[in-house]
């Protein structure tokens, strides 16, 4: 069985494994063993912890194979993005352009650096071995964020997004880098993408135009790159929709990659769970996502349930009990799957 929980120290390796195959371009993950040691550090302090408002909190979780205990993908929420570290984007405007004298008027899109998104929360760093894909782990890691955010929203910011890659060639190369930001930083991509994952990201201050760039002026290759989402994103695109988000024309400066956002509140997890006392018994019909109602022993897990709300119970297996490691009359917050 999979089940998701908050790491641990125990789970270091198999992180450090996870950031080796994830690939180029995936900067949330970064195949640097120190500063993954750091974000450890900070999850393990940010579960524990006591929050009334959100600060710049960061929750790293890990899908967990409870027959070795090892930890065989990972997906994280971070809370307060573009406070203390600036969070750069290209956002696109529609201008006109109009002259009567040349009796012309057309519409053109230009680019702007903003760092919209401050003060947001951030779910990403969603990855999963490639033999564990597929039986719905990737659903399993990616929604349990939501759940972890239902359980108590007041941690999280009002408004939340995600970036997805855009497209990296398997050699490093990224088309989109190539035609636009490696003219003003002078440096390979795979550089670029490190330093931005890696440092308070003041050299794309110091380095990236502060003006408009019109889109037209780019390549036809580059502008066809704008907003795309890399080919191994497709299936998180497609979750984050049926989330509830939606791409507002906001685009990562490196790959081009679309940036996502929805409401907290408004996200189908969020909304449309379901909280009722747990009772042991057989398997249900409702294919479900579950969770305890904690936070630092946070689990969740999928499961076949049996929601009873004028009973005020959900019957689930006792393999699911265990997972989520409470007992009957317990908290389970459900939500169809």
């Amino acid at each position: 069985m999979l089940r998701v929980r908050p790491i641990q120290d125990t789970d270091r390796d198999a992180l450090f494994e996870l950031a080796n195959l994830s690939g180029l371009g995936f900067t949330s993950l970064p195949n640097d063993k120190e500063l993954l040691n750091s974000r450890i550090e900070l999850s393990t302090s940010s579960f524990a912890k006591q929050v009334e408002s959100p600060s710049e909190e960061g929750y790293l979780l890990v899908l967990e194979d409870m027959e070795t205990g090892t930890a065989v993908g990972t997906s994280a929420v971070k809370v307060g993005v573009g406070i203390s570290k600036p969070f750069f984007s290209y956002k696109l405007f529609s201008i006109a352009q109009v002259s009567t004298a040349a009796n012309r008027r057309f519409d053109m899109d230009m680019m702007v650096l903003v760092n919209e998104y401050a003060g947001s929360t951030e779910v990403g760093t969603l990855f999963v071995r490639p033999e564990f894909r597929g039986g719905g782990s990737g659903s399993l890691i990616a929604r349990s964020r939501y759940l972890l955010i239902a359980t108590q929203p007041q941690r999280f910011g009002r408004n939340i997004l995600s970036e997805l890659r855009g497209e990296v060639g398997e050699d490093g190369s990224c088309p989109f880098y190539e035609h636009l930001a490696k003219t003003f930083f002078q440096m390979d991509f795979e550089e670029a993408d490190h330093l931005s994952g890696t440092t308070d990201k003041q050299f794309i201050l110091d380095l990236m135009p502060k003006y408009p760039i019109y889109v037209d002026l780019l390549p036809p290759e580059a502008q066809a790159l704008i907003g795309k989402t890399h080919r191994d994103g497709e299936g998180a695109r497609k979750l984050l929709e049926k989330e509830g988000f939606r791409y507002e024309r906001v685009i990562d400066i490196f790959d081009g990659g679309p940036t996502m956002t929805a409401p907290r509140d408004d996200l189908l997890a969020v909304k449309t769970s379901q909280v009722l006392a747990a009772k042991s018994g057989a398997p249900g019909s409702v294919r479900a996502l579950v969770s305890n109602e904690r936070i630092a022993g946070f689990r969740a897990c999928l499961a076949m349930i049996d929601p009873c709300p004028k009973e005020g119970i959900v019957v689930v297996e006792p393999s699911i009990l265990r997972a989520l490691e409470i007992n009957e009359g317990e908290s389970i917050r459900f939500v169809e799957n």
